[in-house]
């Protein structure tokens, strides 16, 4: 697919995702929804959980507190928010920056899959439980799920913290910065001082 033929698809989806009412409390508290930002031709898609407040306001994953921490992540990992794609489970706030429902994850499933084909990244770093969960269906804890790889459509997905669990537990960004290593080493990205 070309990436002209990408951005046109990926801009039908986005339309598609806006005028989804399927969560009538999400549908009817958020302010815009939020499709997702970044390269769309990307080696690397990280997928978060929902939109808070400053994603709501702004249509843009990532942008508050947690976004700026997943910004300085990307970067020691020699790498620019522009190289990689970002998006979330949910295209929608929950109220009180809830976690998202099961049926609500369903409901937005379709979106993030055909999202994720559309890209065709080599690798999907997912953050959070909520995520991790989501992509790849599974029950287990974000903490045994970290530090090996799984498989997503034939996809390799690592799974960490997510940067706002990080604002609330300082100690677990060496887990992250550990996680990311071995991300950055299968994507074949030498990291200043593990040459």
């Amino acid at each position: 697919m070309s990436k002209e033929d990408r951005a046109a698809a990926l801009k039908v989806l986005q339309t598609e995702v806006a005028g989804c009412t399927r969560c009538k409390v999400l549908a009817a508290t958020r302010t815009q929804t939020v499709f997702g930002v970044g390269n769309i031709t990307p080696r690397l898609v990280f997928m978060g959980e929902a939109p808070g407040a400053d994603e709501d306001k702004q249509g843009i994953p990532f942008v508050g507190r947690a976004g700026q921490l997943l910004t300085k992540i990307i970067e020691a990992c020699t790498l620019r928010r522009g190289d990689v794609y970002i998006l979330n489970t949910l295209k929608c706030r929950p109220p009180e920056n809830r976690n998202p429902e099961p049926d609500e994850v369903l409901n937005c499933r379709g979106f993030f899959e055909r999202q994720i084909d559309l890209l065709q990244p080599e690798y999907i770093c997912c953050l959070g439980g909520v995520a991790a969960k989501s992509l790849l269906n599974s029950e287990l804890s974000i903490g045994k799920l970290r530090k090996t790889f799984h498989q997503y459509r034939g996809i390799p997905v690592l799974c960490t913290y997510h940067p706002s669990y990080l604002l609330r537990n300082p100690e677990a960004k060496r887990d992250v910065w550990e996680d990311m290593q071995l991300l950055m080493k299968r994507m074949g990205i030498v990291l200043p001082g593990k040459g």
